[in-house]
């Protein structure tokens, strides 16, 4: 079992920047794969990038791909979403995902625990 909380959403700019933190306990980070999802209002939670459980391996969403980067610190047990260039399209709930296995790191039915979500809201 792994608890998860997000930080570090709230309202920017067009072509702003967040860092989004994502904070493990009850079980090593070093554990999992992890993953960032989005939700916006009336749409479907979709992929936005995923991490291997040592950083070896990245995955983008094409909306995000150059703008967004995916990190982790195992050492503090968190894992990072840097947003920069950031679009009003970019507005959602972000949250964040841990799984065992990553052989689809955009399924989101694969992943096995998830956070509560933050907010990011980008102003035009």
């Amino acid at each position: 079992q792994v608890q998860l909380v997000e930080s570090g959403g709230g309202l920017v700019q067009a072509g702003g920047s967040l860092r989004l933190s994502c904070a493990a306990s009850g079980r090593t980070l070093s554990s999992f794969h992890m993953g960032w999802f989005r939700q916006a209002p009336g749409k479907e939670r979709e992929f936005v990038a995923a991490i291997t459980w040592n950083g070896g391996s990245t995955y983008y969403a094409d909306s995000v791909k150059g703008r967004f980067t995916i990190s982790r610190d195992n050492a503090k047990n968190t894992v990072y979403l840097q947003m920069n260039s950031l679009k009003p399209e970019d507005t959602a709930v972000y949250y964040c995902a841990a799984a065992y296995s990553m052989v689809v790191p955009g399924a989101r039915q694969k992943y096995d625990y998830w956070g509560q979500g933050t907010q990011v809201t980008v102003s035009s």
